[in-house]
């Protein structure tokens, strides 16, 4: 079979010793940043960015997608021992999970979220295997029309699934487009938003503006906010669950893996709406609700098995089509351009040694995370005493070396700056940063197929409806969109991302 031929490939790359060490090393800092509060993947991948420059390929983005899924596991950790999640994802976990540890079932409900996770990264990984090459097949079909359709369906969708005000969600998406239009019009070399300055002729460098809005705007607003809270929990209990234990979490790890590997694929989506719907469907299902919140074993296996399967799925969009589902995506998609590898189903023909390795690697991450978090549990209550003034020197002059690493320019450095300062502001006008960063990343390409769709046509703007693919995909970002304009909908959108108490 296909299949296994593709797999075999793909565990033949990814364990060499180089990609074994970096699967290792990115599970591990992915573990590390999801423990201690006030980092977290997006700023961390890409304050890295810079060192990929280095690196082959794989071993790259086999580090870089293992600091993704390292930090679902790793979130929990303090989600469950501190009632502070590491990771967005983890909030709910904390519901029930914390209320487990003050009962002094904290090694259970790790050892839940761990299996659990364990569990929904390895289907998850599995549905990516299997889905990802017809989805990439399919894609190869597609002419400028159907790109450029496409594109527009991940912005809308986007739209659709951010969090907090719709409004503000468009307007990032906008100021996302703006951006990714200063520099030099590759059709008629006219250079466009620069203001006269030399160094924006090729345009903002991707990599400023995540560390700028992510990093920098992250440390910032951590110091408005003060140190974290103090361990409440020193002494893990028995991580071995009980056979009762077992039967009552091996349904909802079902329906949370299911859900995440669904929702993960969406853009917008993923872990963190993944995690809130699993929670939700438990509690909903249960015939006694009333024990979720006080220290439901149910509320800890779901949500965690959900967030998981959801970040491994995510890979599926930015992989065959090059269309990120979330702001880690889009840094994926900037790290294989900076590789020199154009984003797209090309990746899945054209270097399938790739393309499965990192696949493959996912496996392996995985059964690396369960030997780190089980028995580490200790050293990872013993970093949560480190206090944030000490940890953000260290992070603000990474990013500063990251970014003077790209071309030695100090102007990157202000401009880094002033980023910084902009995640703060958008941070304190609750607005959500990741649909700017999808708008950065999918603006030029909007643009580039567009452009090639109208040449192709001699202008003609019907073409994009012409196409049954192009319409399709039109149709569905319409339909989309006003299915979020609708009141009534509107509203239970607002509802479904409150936290159910």
């Amino acid at each position: 079979m296909d299949i296994l031929a593709n797999l075999a490939l793909g565990f033949d790359a990814a364990s060499t010793p180089l990609n074994l060490a970096y699967c290792f090393l990115g599970v591990l800092l992915g573990t590390l940043i999801g423990v201690l509060p006030g980092l977290g993947p997006v700023a961390t991948i890409a304050m890295l960015l810079p060192i990929t420059f280095g690196l082959p390929p794989m071993a790259a983005l086999i580090m870089l997608a293992g600091i993704y899924y390292g930090a679902q596991y790793g979130g929990s950790t303090t989600a469950i021992l501190i009632n502070l999640p590491g990771e967005s994802s983890s909030m709910v976990t904390a519901l029930d999970g914390y209320q487990m540890a003050r009962q002094g079932r904290a090694g259970t409900a790790l050892a839940t979220a761990a299996l659990g996770s364990f569990f929904a990264g390895t289907v998850a990984t599995l549905v990516l295997a299997l889905f990802s090459p017809p989805l990439a097949t399919l894609a190869l079909s597609f002419g400028a029309t159907e790109y450029f359709s496409l594109m527009v369906l991940g912005l809308v969708a986007s739209i659709v699934l951010a969090h907090g005000s719709l409004l503000k969600a468009i307007g990032m998406i906008l100021i996302g487009l703006l951006l990714g239009l200063v520099g030099t019009d590759v059709n008629s070399g006219v250079q466009r938003f620069t203001f006269d300055i030399d160094n924006l002729a090729d345009g903002i460098n991707f990599v400023i503006v995540a560390m700028g809005v992510f990093a920098l705007g992250e440390i910032i607003r951590n110091l408005e906010h003060g140190e974290a809270s103090q361990t409440v929990v020193n002494k893990v209990s028995s991580l071995l669950l009980t056979r009762e234990e077992l039967k009552r979490i091996i349904a909802p790890v079902l329906r949370g893996t299911a859900l995440g590997s669904v929702l993960g694929i969406l853009p917008g989506g993923g872990a963190m709406l993944a995690s809130f719907a699993a929670y939700t469907i438990e509690k909903r299902i249960s015939s006694t609700p009333e024990r979720f919140g006080k220290g439901a074993i149910e509320g800890v296996a779901s949500p965690e098995a959900a967030n998981n399967a959801g970040a491994q799925t995510s890979f599926i969009p930015m992989l065959t089509l090059g269309i990120p589902s979330n702001p880690v995506m889009a840094l994926m998609i900037g790290a294989l351009i900076i590789q020199g590898i154009q984003p797209g189903p090309a990746v899945v023909t054209e270097q399938p040694e790739l393309f499965w390795g990192i696949i493959a690697s996912m496996w392996i991450g995985n059964l690396f995370l369960v030997i780190l978090n089980l028995p580490l549990v200790g050293l990872w209550v013993r970093l949560l005493s480190v206090p944030y003034h000490l940890l953000y020197p260290a992070i603000l002059l990474f990013s500063v070396i990251g970014v003077l690493s790209i071309s030695n320019s100090t102007f990157d450095v202000t401009m880094l700056a002033i980023f910084g300062v902009i995640g703060y502001v958008l941070c304190k006008l609750d607005c959500e940063p990741a649909p700017l960063l999808l708008g950065f990343i999918l603006g030029p390409m909007i643009e580039e197929y567009m452009s090639r769709a109208l040449q192709l046509s001699n202008g003609n703007f019907l073409v994009f409806v012409e196409h049954p693919i192009s319409a399709a995909l039109l149709a569905l970002a319409a339909f989309a969109l006003a299915m979020v304009l609708w009141p009534s909908f509107r509203k239970t959108r607002e509802v479904a991302f409150q936290e159910d108490a």
